[in-house]
């Protein structure tokens, strides 16, 4: 225990070296040429959405073209190995899902990253649920009815990922109720939700942002989300907690991160400019229509979730008996 303590405590002082220590003087004229923002993701899905949208009111605020640069491959590593080892000056931002930066490690066997040295956090965009969702075709109303089902035809449903994050929700589901649904792997939310609305796949956990309109337009139909409290956005979908699973929650979030030994000041800056962002009326408005809430912690408290989810998850994956591809 006390070795572990001292990682996480070590990871901490790693992730924050370059606010906390001496760092290069910078250049005043920063930001003097455009930015690249890494999405690790295909265009379209809810990440997308998030990085356009910040990404058009950093330009405004910095006086920069801010490029936005989507490298939706593997679960987000290649757009998250870019971001690692793109150089330390200042003109590359990461939008890191949780997935990415505390699952991954646990479920790839080589990761060419290393999410807790090689990045700097800036802050913590948002956080949010998942939300359950089927294909009407398929003859269940209630997530133990869609469960029943799944139990009288093992292995004969599927659902589809589009990475770790809904991965391990769906995983930590099924562990906890005994159901087996088969993982269907896309590369991005699009595809996937073509061909959930067409009925090739059975069931995904889903952002809001993507669910809401296609269950109020009968596409789809919701079972549950999976955090603790019901979402605003579908007050008469139950969570998985009150649907006879007690105590389960997974809500993902969304942050900003940079390589590391980016020079404090750059840190201080990027810090700061997104922390005017997620103030901004607009913004909240539309990142709460998407079902999430916005967080914009300090690079400090990014740091100790990162390190925090990482020995959740490392749990969790040990204990539904998920073994690294």
């Amino acid at each position: 225990m006390k070795r572990a303590a001292c990682f996480a405590a070590a990871s901490v002082l790693t992730l924050t070296a370059s606010i906390t220590q001496a760092a290069e003087s910078s250049d005043a004229s920063y930001p003097n040429r455009p930015i690249r923002f890494i999405v690790p993701f295909v265009p379209g899905g809810p990440s997308d959405i998030m990085s356009r949208l910040l990404g058009g009111k950093l330009n405004e605020a910095m006086g920069q073209s801010v490029v936005i640069d989507n490298r939706g491959s593997a679960g987000g590593v290649v757009g998250f190995e870019l971001g690692a080892k793109a150089p330390p000056d200042g003109y590359t931002i990461t939008m890191a899902a949780y997935s990415g930066l505390v699952i991954n490690q646990y479920t790839y066997l080589k990761l060419p990253y290393d999410p807790m040295r090689d990045f700097q956090p800036i802050t913590q965009l948002t956080r949010g649920p998942a939300v359950l969702v089927i294909h009407p075709s398929v003859p269940a109303k209630t997530l133990q009815e869609f469960i029943a089902l799944a139990k009288a035809k093992p292995g004969q449903l599927n659902y589809a990922t589009t990475g770790t994050g809904n991965l391990i929700t769906t995983e930590m589901l099924k562990s906890a109720a005994g159901f087996n649904v088969l993982p269907i792997p896309y590369k991005g939310t699009g595809q996937a939700v073509i061909d959930l609305l067409a009925g090739q796949v059975q069931m995904m956990m889903m952002s809001p942002l993507v669910a809401v309109p296609n269950i109020k337009f009968g596409k789809l139909r919701a079972l549950g989300v999976t955090s603790a409290d019901r979402t605003p956005l579908l007050p008469d979908v139950p969570t998985i907690a009150e649907s006879g699973f007690p105590g389960y929650e997974n809500v993902g979030w969304h942050s900003i991160v940079m390589p590391a030994n980016t020079p404090a000041p750059y840190v201080k800056r990027m810090h700061a400019e997104f922390a005017k962002i997620l103030q901004s009326p607009e913004v909240k408005e539309r990142i709460q229509a998407q079902g999430l809430e916005v967080v914009g912690s300090t690079p400090e408290a990014l740091a100790q979730l990162m390190v925090k989810d990482a020995a959740k998850y490392k749990r969790i994956i040990q204990e539904i008996g998920l073994k690294p591809q």
